[in-house]
């Protein structure tokens, strides 16, 4: 078997992809930076050694408006030189109508990119990562015991990242889903009080939510060190919560795996006696 090609393999799902593979024993090959064959986005130069050989990728894609032009791009040439069979990571929502933010349009075109092109497509739509609170910036927001986000009063399915990684590698290792688009979420949806709630108790300590006005939320995120049109993309994602555009359960976890998706309440007590948010 080729090794399956794993682009930003050293990211929050696709690190657990490769330790899925690993537990299969299934080949595979990490692409970044620092990888033994480098690979950057953002230098087209490595793009042509790291396809060379792959039949099969999973692309996780970078992040802001230039990073997902750029892996349209790498698409097409991944296609040009071989590719056969690629799973994307994409969001939930993206697409779907009645949940049409600009903010997904990026998004929006890297998956028509991927319809578009010869190979064996499938796209999978995860809720927003439980994760973002223990190994992504949301982390902080624990460790000061609040939670500031322009989320309002909207709700989100919350999924552990381990289960998308699950479904990913499945994606990857099953044909059956070649041509489909997989949205996938944890078992209920939660309003950020909620969040907060569910953290207070895994940890012990008080945690509140503090329901940021948009402009203040940018405000703040400007004043920790993101440039102005970062800050106003997180308040765009933010918004789509906020707007209550988020508040419904998808199916892709039962469907894929056999079994219900882990709710955040196992997850943030598990999580908690990891003592990642003891610092």
């Amino acid at each position: 078997m080729t090794p399956i090609l794993i682009l930003s393999g050293k990211g929050k799902t696709g690190r657990r992809v490769a330790a899925q593979l690993d537990t299969r024993e299934i080949p595979y090959r990490l692409a970044s930076r620092s990888s033994e064959q480098r690979f950057d986005w953002y230098d087209e130069s490595t793009w042509a050694p790291t396809i060379a050989g792959a039949e099969t990728a999973y692309l996780a894609p970078p992040v802001g408006p230039t990073g997902l032009t750029q892996a349209g791009k790498f698409i097409q040439q991944a296609s040009d030189q071989g590719l056969r069979r690629l799973v994307l990571l994409s969001g939930r929502g993206v697409g779907s109508p009645g949940r049409d933010f600009a903010v997904y349009d990026g998004q929006l075109e890297l998956e028509n990119v991927v319809r578009a092109s010869n190979l064996d497509w499938t796209i999978v739509q995860p809720a927003w990562f439980a994760q973002g609170f223990s190994e992504d910036f949301l982390r902080y927001h624990v460790l000061a015991g609040e939670i500031r986000l322009s989320a309002g009063t909207g709700a989100e399915a919350w999924i552990d990242t381990n289960d998308v990684g699950d479904v990913m590698t499945t994606a990857l290792l099953d044909e059956s889903y070649v041509g489909q688009t997989l949205e996938i979420s944890g078992p209920r949806t939660l309003t950020m009080t909620e969040i907060a709630e569910e953290l207070s108790a895994a940890t012990g300590r008080p945690i509140t939510y503090v329901d940021l006005e948009p402009e203040t939320h940018v405000a703040e995120l400007v004043e920790q060190g993101l440039v102005q049109e970062d800050a106003e993309a997180v308040r765009d994602l933010f918004a789509v919560i906020r707007n209550h555009r988020s508040e419904y359960v998808s199916d892709g976890v039962p469907k894929v795996l056999g079994r219900a998706p882990r709710d955040f309440r196992d997850w943030a007590r598990e999580t908690a006696a990891t003592e990642v948010w003891s610092a």
